[in-house]
């Protein structure tokens, strides 16, 4: 099962967000899984048509997720997926 890493400015908003072993072998497969551990996290990745949101990249080991309209990037039994949020300010 892929594992799921998470930016920590998420844990703002969810305290006990930890990696997370999801079932799934696509990205839109695995973000299902980790809004059924983690009610509400998926609207900060994701927009109301489940397209990627401008500031949040998703990385599969070292590569940026090409499919940012449907998520069907597939997914290796071991992947290493990290979902990061921009930051922004000054």
């Amino acid at each position: 099962m892929p594992t799921v890493k998470f930016t920590s400015n998420l844990k703002r908003f969810y305290p006990n967000l930890a990696p997370l072993r999801v079932k799934g072998n696509t990205v839109a497969e695995i973000l299902k899984e980790v809004e059924a551990n983690h009610a509400g996290l998926r609207d900060y990745i994701v927009d109301e048509n489940g397209v990627l949101r401008k500031h949040v990249n998703i990385f599969i080991g070292n590569d940026m997720v090409s499919d940012r309209q449907t998520l069907q990037d597939t997914l290796a039994e071991n992947d290493e997926v990290y979902i990061m949020q921009a930051l922004s300010g000054g």
